[in-house]
């Protein structure tokens, strides 16, 4: 029999009821902080019916952070933010694992606490814009990371997981892709270094095999997963060998028995399929789509259950429809999101989208 994204499977120690993920989406509705509000415990409830949420991508130090609203889980006020988080995601019958995430070259001094700058492999400013709070600006020229900074990370990332593990969250995701601090790692033309964390492969994936080893020992390698994309160019990477790269690495972390792989899909089948190969336990997969605007991907989605992913990952669909997961069950039309309050903001375009027990009655 076909699998569907309504059967149920498991994660690590995890049963998720549906194979249905809600990706990993910045909103910017955290405290000035980085503490988690209350409104964010509200959106992510609205969506428990997701086999399992991936919460935004949250810094695990501050230097690492992304931009203004993002985030943190580096104190305890940030601890006792994703705790309400937790709760409310568990009253409603959900799941939920934080997506760690360390902006390296991408952040901005204009958020970054007085006397901290962005900081990456090798000191080469990404030709992007980051998103401040006086609107989009360069990306700056980063430092270089030192040996014993590079360690310092690999702790935050741990004791950020810890935080999460005490928050009542059920596991966390390592952010490996996307163009962020250990992606930047990964790719030739952001790590030009020559030491032990440069320079051949199995040491460009060094920082990011470490800290996901550092976080396992830390709450359990059935409570971690990670993310990449593989070829991915956001941020400015350019990775000339990721074949090469991303097998290492996926056969390095093979047999540490993690909860799930994350891959976005890369576009070409035979590195997608080789990556699915590799990978011994539970795959979740973001596909592209082929129509923009496709919030089902439902003829991605159905391909890849047949390759062999687990759960398949939704972000636009979450974004404005709360209820995605039984809108795509009863084939019901979907909200489109508004052209307000995607980034930042109070409740407008993030907790006052309607669901099908919500709409006003049609009359003839």
């Amino acid at each position: 029999m076909n699998t569907t994204l309504f059967d149920s499977t498991t994660l690590g120690a995890l049963t998720v009821p549906n194979r249905i993920a809600m990706a990993p989406m910045t909103r910017s509705r955290a405290a000035a902080d980085g503490t988690p509000t209350q409104l964010m415990s509200t959106y992510y409830a609205q969506r428990a019916t997701a086999g399992l949420i991936i919460a935004e991508g949250t810094h695990p130090t501050a230097a690492g952070r992304i931009g203004p609203g993002a985030p943190g889980l580096h104190q305890d006020a940030h601890r006792l933010g994703w705790s309400c988080v937790a709760d409310a995601v568990h009253d409603a019958g959900g799941r939920i694992f934080v997506q760690l995430m360390h902006a390296g070259r991408l952040a901005h001094p204009s958020f970054l606490p007085r006397g901290l700058h962005p900081v990456a492999p090798s000191a080469i400013a990404a030709r992007a814009e980051v998103y401040t709070a006086g609107g989009r600006k360069a990306a700056v020229r980063p430092q270089a990371l030192t040996h014993e900074q590079i360690l310092h990370i690999i702790d935050d990332f741990a004791r950020s997981a810890a935080r999460a593990m005490a928050a009542g969250l059920d596991g966390v995701e390592i952010h490996a892709a996307n163009g962020y601090l250990l992606h930047q790692f990964l790719a030739e033309n952001a790590n030009l270094r020559t030491d032990d964390w440069g320079g051949s492969p199995d040491a460009r994936i060094r920082l990011t095999v470490e800290a996901v080893r550092a976080v396992a020992a830390a709450i359990g390698p059935h409570r971690v997963g990670l993310r990449i994309s593989p070829s991915n160019q956001f941020g400015d990477l350019a990775e000339q060998d990721p074949d090469t790269t991303y097998t290492a690495l996926v056969q390095e972390l093979s047999q540490d028995n993690l909860a799930y792989l994350h891959l976005v899909e890369t576009g070409r089948a035979d590195l997608d399929d080789r990556i699915r190969a590799v990978w011994p336990s539970a795959l979740v997969v973001t596909p592209t789509v082929s129509r923009p605007g496709d919030v089902t991907k439902a003829g991605a989605a159905n391909a890849w259950l047949r390759r062999g992913a687990d759960l398949i990952a939704f972000g636009r669909g979450f974004l404005a429809n709360p209820d995605f997961v039984e809108r795509l069950r009863v084939g019901a039309p979907f909200n489109a999101p508004a052209p307000h309050g995607l980034y930042g903001g109070d409740h407008r375009g993030y907790t006052d989208y309607p669901t099908l027990q919500r709409l006003p009655a049609v009359h003839p």
